[in-house]
């Protein structure tokens, strides 16, 4: 993204005045839907009023003495905190690489919070640390700074982790939200909505069996595949809170264009399917822990494809849409029935406490 764009973006967001209209903070201003956009435009925009910020991408892009850095935060608050194919550990390091990843980042450093309820068992907690430390081994990134702090019994929810990210940018690479033209394909990198689905099973409030593990991993070795390949790639975003459907929603407003999607080439495995109809959910806003996507060039979509396949993490990657000149700001899906509807972005999140 341009500094001229940034500050069309901060002049646009002026512009509507954004407001928080409740009183008090609600579950969905952390759901990552419409209810986080106006908490964010209307709160923190305003106050900190920084370009790199202002350009709301996953990670800040920001240069010191001559070094192009990617740096992003986060933090976690997943019930149950242990799930099928990961826990809270894991999931904090491979959701903070996959930030730096999907902004052309090679992650090199990692600093982590946690916030303890009194009467955590230890067990637990080392359990937790040994999983971030493998996670982070695995993926060659460093963890080399952290903070504790604990709340009496009562005031938290045994553990949650802030994790800090640091990688290196090759500042030859442009990517941003705003750089979707018509013509561009979209692809994910496989199967959707294993994340979401697999933790609010484990909740054990459903009666639903399914065999799913979350699809949590660190995505800098595909994302880098996928930059290498020649293909012309203008977006990459991890789709976590609210999904695919999110993300592309973000994408059609900044850039100004609209995306359509055809519903038989959206990878959803049965089962995720199949739960998401008992939830009364569609697996588009379902969130992903282990899958990106991606923008590029019409004329370079099997060039990319090719590229995500030749990756253990992409053999199931496909082209899921296209990107349109209109209506501008919308999602659209055609779907199996010869039908189109509009993809809009929920206000809130249908499974809280998913990451």
């Amino acid at each position: 993204m341009t500094e001229q764009e940034v500050l069309d973006r901060i002049a646009r967001a002026r512009a509507r005045r954004p407001r928080v209209r409740e009183e008090r903070i609600t579950l969905a201003h952390g759901a990552g839907g419409k209810a986080t956009q106006n908490l964010i435009e209307a709160i923190f925009l305003d106050a900190f009023d920084d370009p790199a910020l202002a350009a709301l991408e996953d990670s800040a892009t920001v240069e010191v003495d001559g070094a192009h850095l990617a740096l992003t935060t986060d933090s976690y608050v997943v019930s149950p905190l242990f799930f099928p194919g990961g826990c809270i550990g894991d999931l904090a390091v491979n959701g903070t690489i996959n930030d730096l990843a999907v902004a052309g980042a090679r992650p090199r450093f990692l600093a982590a919070g946690f916030i303890l309820e009194e009467g955590f068992p230890v067990a637990g907690l080392t359990r937790i640390a040994g999983a971030m430390s493998t996670a982070a081994r695995a993926a060659g990134v460093r963890l080399v700074t952290g903070d504790t702090k604990v709340v009496p019994r009562g005031h938290g929810d045994g553990c949650y982790i802030t994790t800090t990210g640091v990688g290196r940018r090759d500042p030859t690479v442009r990517l941003g939200i705003t750089t979707a033209r018509p013509g561009d394909a979209v692809l994910v990198s496989g199967p959707i909505g294993e994340h979401g689905v697999t933790v609010m099973l484990a909740r054990g409030d459903l009666e639903i069996d399914a065999d799913l593990v979350s699809d949590t991993a660190p995505l800098h070795g595909l994302t880098a595949a996928l930059l290498g390949s020649g293909a012309t790639v203008r977006v990459m975003r991890d789709a976590t809170r609210g999904g695919v459907a999110t993300v592309l929603n973000e994408l059609a407003d900044a850039s100004g264009v609209a995306v359509v999607l055809e519903e038989d080439t959206v990878p959803v495995r049965p089962a995720v399917r199949g739960a998401a109809e008992l939830l009364g959910i569609d697996p588009l806003y379902i969130a992903c822990e282990g899958r990106l996507v991606a923008v590029v060039d019409g004329a370079d979509q099997e060039r990319a494809l090719a590229a995500l396949w030749d990756h253990p993490l992409g053999r199931d990657a496909a082209v899921i849409g296209r990107v349109v000149a209109d209506p501008p700001g919308l999602v659209l899906l055609r779907t199996g029935f010869g039908g189109t509807r509009v993809v809009d972005t929920l206000v809130g999140d249908p499974l809280p406490r998913i990451c």
